[in-house]
């Protein structure tokens, strides 16, 4: 079994924004987002979500033209279509979109859908579309573009419409309430910096032609980012600060020279290490999250406490919840945070 890249995306139009928003979409609005662990960028399509152990793919193209046509959005599943007949097994085939326009879906209403969503005649233009760019491509056989083959693919598809501001698609990986969730500024920046990010990705290296026996062998390219990368990303943007290989925090300083001198580095090592399982645990994000927010009010409540002072009036429950955490690596966080906050 082998997988040819061909036509790498990176020699299309850049339409950034939309792919930053298709990442984030995968990440954090599907029922089995918590399933995608890597978002390998302009490898097998415009973006491919893996699991952990890479045997399981959403496909994803995007285009963020806000009125397609039905023509435009067969043309445009081509990609999508060759990784359908390739040998390697896809689970999940997606395109996202800008909008289409109104000849498209019987449903107006549904910004997720399948073609039994498209109206009869636009179903038609997009299966056009979509044989038209088939036979335009070289790397698709003539064989393979059959009306029978397509009727199956397009039955696996799934459309999304793009109807979510930057700010949303970030306030989703946040997870904190509306009274303490960042600026609006502030929610663009970080996703602008998850665009950066991932566009950056597509100058690691050139990947056109490469040959692949199996999917996890993308991940040898260094072409993706990573659940625990893009969180990692947003709370040290929102704290203003590396939470995790930085120096020791200024509310943490007279914990730490109490500490036994030639134990400090180990003991500092261990907090970062249950701060960073604990941010990159997914099963336990709703939680992270409340801690986040409990802790936060806790400080905002007590200005002037200590992080030792402000570790005992946390709830309990909440952090209890948070099991990676243990009391040290807890007020390692709280300290973060403190400092964080613009008092």
């Amino acid at each position: 079994m082998a997988y040819v890249v061909k036509s790498s995306e990176r020699l299309r139009p850049s339409a950034a924004d939309t792919e930053t928003k298709s990442l984030l979409y995968l990440m954090n609005f599907r029922d089995d987002s918590d399933e995608i662990h890597y978002f390998v960028v302009d490898f097998f399509n415009d973006l491919t979500g893996m699991s952990k152990m890479s045997d399981k793919l959403w496909d994803l193209q995007s285009k963020g033209d806000k009125q397609s046509s039905p023509h435009a959005i067969g043309a445009e599943l081509v990609t999508l279509y060759k990784n359908y007949i390739s040998e390697f097994e896809f689970d999940n085939y997606i395109l996202f979109l800008g909008g289409v326009s109104n000849t498209v879906r019987v449903d107006d209403k549904l910004s997720k859908f399948t073609i039994s969503n498209v109206k009869e005649t636009a179903l038609a233009n997009l299966k056009n579309g979509l044989i038209e760019e088939c036979k335009r491509k070289t790397y698709i056989a003539n064989e393979d573009i059959s009306e029978e083959k397509i009727d199956k693919f397009l039955k696996k598809v799934h459309f999304v419409i793009d109807d979510q501001s930057k700010a949303d698609y970030v306030k989703k990986i946040i997870k904190l309430n509306s009274g303490i969730i960042p600026k609006e500024e502030t929610l663009i920046a970080i996703f602008n910096e998850i665009r950066d990010v991932q566009a950056g990705k597509k100058n690691i290296s050139v990947v056109e032609g490469v040959t692949v026996v199996a999917p996890d062998e993308a991940l040898n390219y260094g072409r993706h980012l990573t659940t625990t990368e893009i969180r990692l990303l947003v709370l040290n943007r929102i704290l203003n600060q590396n939470v995790i290989g930085s120096n020791v925090p200024r509310s943490f300083i007279n914990t730490y020279i109490q500490f036994p001198e030639e134990k400090r580095k180990n003991m500092l090592e261990d907090c970062q290490l249950d701060l960073s399982r604990a941010l990159f645990n997914s099963n336990c994000q709703e939680d992270f999250w409340k801690l986040f927010e409990n802790i936060y009010n806790v400080i905002i409540n007590n200005p002037s406490d200590d992080i030792n002072e402000l570790y005992r009036k946390l709830d309990k429950n909440i952090s209890k919840r948070c099991m990676d955490f243990e009391t040290l690596s807890l007020k390692y966080f709280i300290s973060l945070i403190k400092d964080g906050i613009e008092l």
